[in-house]
């Protein structure tokens, strides 16, 4: 079975690519970001499973994780991430996503979660997807801003222009 391993982190693509390149019946390839997967997509055909990294060069959030699953023709594409929340997590999979794989995962359990997602269910861990999300700290500079002020920049933050923040 072909599996797309894409992340920009050399250690993190090279580890899981020789990890489960051991599996015997596991041909792995891996790409450092968005644009190399989707050529080597649309170079070799659609891949039995696509791992992305939801925080490398390209994937601008979620709307990678639909533009690999449009080009691997149906079959399953998964999302891993060392820092997304639950929420995200959550929206990947509504989106379509094979699965959710937080880089805190056991070797052994990436191994069963791959060999699920290539059975056609998703994946993703109870643990993560049920654990309490810790309340972000106050930045130590928030108090001093007026609302206005954190309204204008959660709008610069969403990438709203001038005008639009404005209105």
């Amino acid at each position: 079975m072909k599996i797309l391993i894409a992340d920009d982190h050399d250690l993190v693509r090279d580890t899981l690519a020789a990890f489960l390149s051991l599996e015997p019946d596991l041909d792995v390839s891996a790409v450092e970001s968005l644009p190399a997967a989707t050529a080597r997509i649309e170079a070799e055909g659609p891949f039995d499973l696509v791992m992305l990294d939801y925080g490398m060069p390209g994937m601008n959030g979620l709307r990678g994780l639909g533009e690999a699953i449009g080009l691997n023709g149906g079959r399953p594409v998964a999302l891993m991430s060392g820092v997304a929340p639950r929420a995200v997590a959550a929206e990947a999979l509504e989106a379509g996503a094979a699965g959710f794989l937080p880089k805190t995962i056991a070797a052994a359990s990436l191994v069963h979660a791959v060999r699920f997602m290539l059975a056609g269910e998703k994946y993703a861990p109870i643990q993560f997807m049920t654990a309490p999300e810790a309340e972000p700290e106050a930045h130590p500079l928030a108090d001093k801003l007026s609302a206005r002020e954190r309204e204008v920049l959660g709008g610069l933050c969403r990438g709203l222009s001038n005008k639009e923040i404005a209105r």
